[in-house]
């Protein structure tokens, strides 16, 4: 068996550890790892907006940035495009 497949053993410290994350700090991770996906997209948004319709930057800039934002343009173009209601905000 390889050391990596081998169960990690935490003992009753690591459970503790677990759950005082989970009641202290989970939901503001999760918060932070939401509200940095929206800024990438809003970024995006901004920087590529006219692949929507939406001039907002001079191609110039766009053309400058856009081999850093290739790989998320994909997801980035569902997201903006996709039917949001009420019940989205929610979870």
């Amino acid at each position: 068996m390889a050391e990596q497949d081998k169960p990690k053993k935490g003992g009753i410290f690591q459970v503790f550890k677990d759950i005082v994350y989970g009641m202290s700090s989970h939901e503001m991770t999760r918060h932070a790892v939401r509200s940095r996906a929206s800024m990438e997209h809003l970024f995006i948004l901004i920087t590529m907006g006219d692949l929507l319709g939406v001039p907002i930057l001079p191609p110039y800039y766009s053309l400058r940035l856009l081999p850093y934002v290739t790989p998320q343009i994909s997801t980035w173009k569902r997201r903006m495009l996709r039917e949001r209601d009420i019940t989205d905000t929610l979870g």
